[in-house]
């Protein structure tokens, strides 16, 4: 089967890669010139529109770093919309809405095509090893025959259900994730305000009933002074806002995620919607007129362990 990967991000470069890696038949798009340039030399082809593209594949993924834009890849004139054909499988990679990834999905099965959301978790790093985790909603069918290529991309797949249930999960994960890093961020700062030294205060949470994923990465790059997680203010804005949107659409009273859009839009405010979202810490930093510094840290996270082949969570 031939696929077609729309949007070579941060992670979506990587995700196509690893397809590539293991010999799958690649065509991309994306509005960097330089990217795609990069891909063709590594053996992928390069479509000039996103319907040039859906018309010579037969799986069109798209992994886009914001609602509008995947809206525009597959409804514009030269979109997704207009070139694909009967029997074809579109794989919405991105962090999106479920609304809109439904009633884009509505568009595509009218076409006779399955339509799949299938964003993905675990950061970059594990992006670039082929071994980040994969939430799929849609079709039980299409999830079947996009399975293979998944397993390329990741190692924990799961099948969420119904289109947008998979959307649903992924925001509800960025989330916690978000709510986590504020905590530690807090954390941290008591610990050096407390004069303990900060290397020992990672490893004692990494030990302890307040360990997470998101100390045992997020922490790492923070003490460094990087920051650099791959992964944006704006990004962050727009997930934690879409579970937001969904606490209201249930009558929810949430009293923790109206708070952390308020500290992100302060942070993006600070720091510019482009900083790292690691960098929301800083705030304290700052305000505290301290650092959190210490040696031993990595700049950027690597993964270290080898790529396992990916397998269905059940």
């Amino acid at each position: 089967m031939k696929i077609g990967f729309i949007g070579l991000g941060n992670v979506g470069s990587k995700l196509a890669n690893s397809l590539l890696k293991n010999g799958v038949d690649l065509t991309v798009r994306d509005i960097n010139i330089d990217k795609t340039n990069l891909f063709k030399k590594m053996g992928a082809s390069v479509a000039k529109s996103s319907k040039e593209l859906a018309s010579k594949v037969d799986i069109i993924i798209t992994c886009l770093p914001s609602i509008s834009a995947c809206s525009k890849v597959m409804e514009s004139k030269d979109g997704v919309i207009k070139g694909i054909t009967k029997n074809k499988i579109w794989l919405e990679m991105s962090t999106t809405d479920e609304k809109e990834v439904k009633r884009i999905g509505k568009i595509i099965e009218k076409k006779n095509c399955i339509a799949l959301d299938a964003p993905v978790s675990g950061g970059c790093h594990r992006a670039d090893t082929g071994n980040i985790s994969i939430f799929v909603g849609g079709k039980r069918l299409g999830f079947n025959k996009v399975f293979p290529f998944l397993s390329y991309m990741g190692n924990k797949i799961i099948y969420t259900g119904k289109l947008g249930t998979a959307s649903i999960l992924k925001v509800i994960t960025n989330y916690l994730a978000t709510t986590n890093l504020v905590s530690l961020g807090e954390a941290l700062i008591v610990a050096k305000k407390s004069n303990i030294n900060l290397k020992k205060t990672y490893q004692a949470i990494k030990i302890s009933s307040g360990n997470s994923f998101v100390h045992e990465t997020e922490s790492q790059v923070i003490l460094n002074g990087s920051y650099n997680i791959n992964f944006t203010m704006d990004l962050v804005l727009k997930d934690i806002s879409l579970f937001n949107d969904l606490g209201k659409k249930f009558n929810i009273p949430l009293d923790i995620s109206p708070k952390l859009i308020k500290i992100f839009k302060n942070g993006k405010k600070r720091y510019g919607s482009r900083a790292w979202s690691s960098m929301i810490v800083k705030r304290l930093e700052d305000d505290c007129k301290i650092n959190l510094r210490a040696k031993g840290f990595p700049k950027e996270l690597i993964d270290k362990t080898n790529k396992i082949k990916g397998v269905e969570i059940k």
